[in-house]
């Protein structure tokens, strides 16, 4: 008799996913930093999901996809800060 495997979700898509939504509430400096957290994360995120143990790649390529919005919103915010 088999057992069952139990697949659990990724630690790394979701702190892809809090750094990306993190990225769009906070200042310029730190916008940069999460979003490139929630990307660098995301791939990673991407690339355990690949296993048949792992979940979570829908999450990663969301939070990719979050991320590379939070780098527009950061640059938004650093022509904003400097002007």
């Amino acid at each position: 008799m088999s057992k069952p495997t139990s697949e659990r979700i990724s630690k790394t898509s979701i702190i892809a996913l809090i750094a990306a939504i993190l990225s769009f509430t906070s200042g310029a400096f730190w916008a940069w930093i999460l979003a490139g957290v929630a990307i660098l994360f995301g791939i990673l995120g991407v690339l355990k999901s690949m296993s048949d143990k792992v979940r979570g790649g829908i999450i990663s390529t969301i939070s990719i996809l979050a991320g590379a919005l939070g780098v527009l919103v950061a640059i938004v915010k650093t022509i904003l800060h400097f002007t």
